[in-house]
Order: structure tokens, then C-alpha cells, then sequence
């Protein structure tokens, strides 16, 4: 009974319930968006500490299920949807937004995609050259973009065994040194922990195979997305599911230097999201500003009524230092 009704929880809380998708009875594609401020007092101390955040609402139709984002400058972000569609936006510290785009990816055969080949679930940026990574999880594979999102350069599916389609590659960051990093959701069933991947170069583009290796999410939930911080470190987004809030996301820190071909890889909680914000928060992107990094969140609302497309800030302070290397092993 326990398991019918968690099943029956995830259901409702990360899939659209039939009859409910109800806020565009018509087609509107009108370029429009706006930023709702939310009020929230800040809370004291932790590593997470609340600086800003709104509610993002459109009349199109295709805007949300927000599941990637990028800063891409200073007000400048782009937001991509599990639904194949893009948004980019300026927010101005008024929370006032301009230069909406809403677009579809593109799709390899340059017809409309199916939702199962248009699953957007992780996207990096590079800052030089403007072009865009995106995973997509029901063909579990890895594309590179062109910058204006116009078209796919390069195309790599996922090695095998092929990770299930709706438990695949659920978080992507692009680390300092070129590597990239992919963490499945729910991938292998293995009991030392979820599935992840990293590449030494393009996932992209055909090279060597990447390596393999677990994250124990230690009862944090799923791996909802991964960020690169400024000290090499990952950032790690999980959406964690109950009854009370539905949505519980915790925080946590991973070395890549952990990192090893079949290793059990484990992070350091560093806070979490308040329950008085709770949502489902699937895209995370890190800033860095005079010196002070923060994070951005921003939430799916997977087309239904009763979620919302929240846009959080969170400066993180007092982060735990990163581990000294091992005297030996560094004098080999």
C-alpha cells in the first residue's frame, strides 16, 4: 500500500494530472513574460541565504516545465522546458522583464518534436562561444547547439546499457578543466548508488567514452540538476517527495577529484530550499558577482495549475572547505 501510494504521489507531483492542464483552453504564442515578486523574509544564517525571488507567469502557451537554466549576463537568462521549448529574458533588479523569446529547439528531422524525443532535462553554456549543451531524456543523448539555438551541431546518444527513459540523464555541468559531468535520475537499479557519467571532452561530439561511476544521494532524492561552482567543486540540486511539503530540495557539494571509473561518489549537504518556497526545482545555475556566488533556482511546473515557475536567488556563504589531497598519494 505504502508503495501504490508514493507512486500515486509522484505522479501527481511530477507529471501532469489529465484535466488539470487548464491554463491555455487556446493557443496563444504571444512573446511576453513577466516576474512576480515573491515575499519571503529572509532566514538567518545557513549556507543558502535568500536574497530574492518571483513568480514567472506568460500567456504562452509553450512558457514552463522549466527544467534548465543559464545566466547567461548580468539580467540575462535562458530557461529550457522538458517540453522542447526555449525562453530567453531579461530581469532587471525591479524584477522588471523584457526581450522575451520563445522558441522550439530544434529537432533533427526539423519537424515538430514528440515529447518523448523532446525532453530537456540539463543544459550548460559555454560563456566564450555562446553555444549550448542540452541532455534529453528520452533519447538519453547529449546535444551541441549553435548559439541562437537555430541548430543541432553535434549529436551523441548515451552509451549503454541505455539508462530508462524517464529516469535519464537529469542533471549536466561543465567542469573547469572540459570535463563534463551527467547524473541519471534514477538509472541502474544499483545499490551503491545512481548512475552518473564523465566525459574528458565534448559529450557531444564522438570521442572516448566517458567513465562511469555512482552518487549516493544519501536519502537527499533524486538529482534534480548540477552546477559548476567557482572552485571546481559540483553543486548538486535533489527534489526529495512527501506529503507535507510535496517538494523538499536539499543542496549538497561534490568533489570531482572523488570521482573514478565504478566509484561511490558522496556529497556535503550545504542547505536547503525554506518550505515556504517549496517547489520542484529542476534547473540550477551559479553567478558570480563582486566577489559573492550565488545560486539560481527555477522551478518546473509541469503545465500544471497548482505549480508555479518560481526564479530564486540564494547567496552561498560559509561553504565547507574543499578536502586536502591525500600527502601520499599526491607525493607518487
Amino acid at each position: 500500500m505504502r508503495r501504490l501510494l508514493l507512486a500515486a504521489l509522484i505522479f501527481l507531483a511530477v507529471g501532469p494530472v489529465p484535466g488539470a492542464v487548464i491554463r491555455y483552453p487556446q493557443e496563444d504564442l504571444t512573446q511576453s513574460a513577466a516576474a512576480r515578486p515573491l515575499a519571503f523574509a529572509p532566514e538567518e544564517g545557513g549556507g543558502m541565504r535568500f536574497v530574492r525571488g518571483w513568480r514567472l507567469v506568460s500567456p504562452h502557451s509553450r512558457f514552463g516545465g522549466f527544467s534548465a537554466i543559464a545566466r547567461t549576463a548580468p539580467g540575462q537568462f535562458l530557461l529550457i522546458g522538458d517540453n522542447g521549448y526555449s525562453t530567453r529574458l531579461s530581469l532587471d533588479k525591479r524584477g522588471a522583464v523584457s526581450d522575451v523569446s520563445i522558441h522550439a529547439l530544434p529537432t533533427i528531422d526539423g519537424r515538430p518534436a514528440r515529447k518523448a524525443a523532446a525532453d530537456t532535462e540539463a543544459m550548460f553554456v559555454d560563456a566564450a562561444s555562446g553555444k549550448v549543451w542540452v541532455a534529453l531524456e528520452g533519447i538519453n543523448a547529449i546535444w551541441r547547439l549553435d548559439p541562437g539555438l537555430s541548430q543541432i551541431e553535434s549529436r551523441r546518444k548515451l552509451p549503454g546499457p541505455r539508462w530508462p527513459a524517464n529516469r535519464g540523464p537529469e542533471a549536466m555541468a561543465r567542469l573547469a578543466d572540459g570535463r563534463t559531468v551527467v547524473f541519471s535520475e534514477d538509472a541502474d537499479d544499483d545499490p551503491r548508488g545512481r548512475a552518473a557519467l564523465i566525459y574528458s571532452g565534448d559529450p557531444a561530439a564522438p570521442g572516448p567514452p566517458p567513465v562511469r561511476f555512482f552518487y549516493d544521494s544519501a536519502r537527499r532524492g533524486l538529482v534534480s540538476d548540477a552546477a559548476a561552482l567557482p572552485d571546481g567543486r559540483i553543486l548538486l540540486v535533489h527534489r526529495r517527495l512527501g506529503f507535507n511539503p510535496v517538494f523538499t530540495t536539499i543542496v549538497a557539494i561534490v568533489d570531482p577529484a572523488d570521482i573514478k571509473a565504478d566509484a561511490v561518489v558522496r556529497a556535503r549537504t550545504v542547505g536547503r530550499v525554506p518550505r515556504a518556497l517549496a517547489e520542484n526545482y529542476e534547473g540550477a545555475a551559479i553567478s558570480v558577482e563582486e566577489g559573492r556566488t550565488f545560486l539560481w533556482l527555477v522551478a518546473d511546473d509541469n503545465f500544471n495549475v497548482w505549480q508555479r515557475s518560481l526564479l530564486l536567488q540564494f547567496e552561498l556563504v560559509d561553504l565547507p572547505s574543499k578536502k586536502a589531497p591525500d600527502s601520499k598519494k599526491a607525493a607518487r
